[in-house]
């Protein structure tokens, strides 16, 4: 993988070749996960559509101590200075993501966003209205806060970040956790493998602060209101068998969106199907993508 500077920090990011489409797709993962999760799709899509994947800032590779204010000076009028407080919010890994596109020169793109990634691609479609002409938004709904589940959340996150020492991923079977986690079906051994060294890796702060950032009453009242003022097409992947987001919140969602009509066009459940689609179907996945872009190439 590539790497490039944004902001100070240093981002690993993978760009297939271009293709005869015009658009990009832009892929970005979920919380502490990194964007060697949409492998498989992309090995399914690349040879028509190019695809960008990249490490969020914290996670992955894309790693760096920052211990002063950051300025940030891209050419969106939206784009202010951010302090560290506000680093990890969806609408700072948006301008994240804005930089990168900048760089790399891309002017017609497609967001592709898991859980959390889902509601970043929503943040940047907003501030990037003519760069980005839709978003597919994979297990990521919501848009309703519920005040004690959120705790609740906040909670059982923090928690569980406290215990991630380095030796964690020499213990035997170790990994055989992170098989069942979110899912319907056991997944591969190598993909429990990585979502350990994943969890293990993640930067203290970015992993504290995404789950923090993410799950305010302000950020989650927001979404709706984020989608209902989006003029790009937006489109839900939901898996049918989600425990993390169920279909109904991602229905819910998807209703604020000028798509949206009283048998859900804008609404596609997967089957069979937990809160890890890229994983858990990657070909369903992959071919609802390819039918949502390709009507526009």
């Amino acid at each position: 993988m590539a790497t490039i500077e944004i902001l100070g920090v240093p981002h690993t990011y993978e760009l297939t070749a271009p293709t005869s489409c015009p658009h990009t797709l832009v892929f970005i993962h979920s919380w502490l996960n990194s964007s060697v999760y949409w492998q498989p799709v992309i090995s399914r899509l690349s040879v028509d559509l190019q695809c960008l994947s990249y490490d969020l800032r914290g996670f992955g590779e894309s790693q760096s101590q920052v211990t002063s204010d950051i300025e940030l000076t891209a050419t969106d009028s939206s784009m202010v200075s951010l302090s560290l407080d506000s680093m990890y919010s969806p609408s700072a890994y948006a301008r994240d993501l804005a930089v990168l596109l900048q760089h790399l020169n891309i002017s017609s793109a497609w967001l592709i966003g898991h859980s959390l990634g889902g509601t970043i691609a929503l943040w940047t479609a907003t501030q990037l209205p003519n760069c980005v002409k839709g978003v597919i938004c994979i297990n990521a709904g919501g848009g309703i806060y519920l005040k004690e589940a959120f705790e609740q959340f906040r909670a059982a996150g923090q928690k569980f970040l406290q215990v991630r020492p380095r030796w964690l991923s020499q213990m035997p079977l170790i990994d055989l956790l992170f098989t069942k986690a979110s899912v319907l079906h056991p997944l591969d051994r190598y993909w429990a493998r990585q979502r350990l060294i994943d969890f293990i890796v993640a930067d203290s702060e970015a992993a504290l602060g995404t789950l923090f950032d993410s799950t305010t009453e302000a950020e989650i009242n927001c979404l709706p209101k984020l989608v209902s003022k989006l003029k790009q097409p937006v489109y839900f992947l939901a898996g049918a068998d989600d425990k993390v987001i169920e279909p109904k919140y991602i229905r819910h969602l998807a209703s604020f969106h000028w798509l949206f009509q009283s048998v859900g066009d804008n609404v596609i459940e997967i089957p069979d199907c937990g809160h890890l689609a890229m994983l858990e179907q990657p070909e369903a996945v992959a071919e609802h993508i390819r039918s949502i872009v390709t009507n526009g190439c």
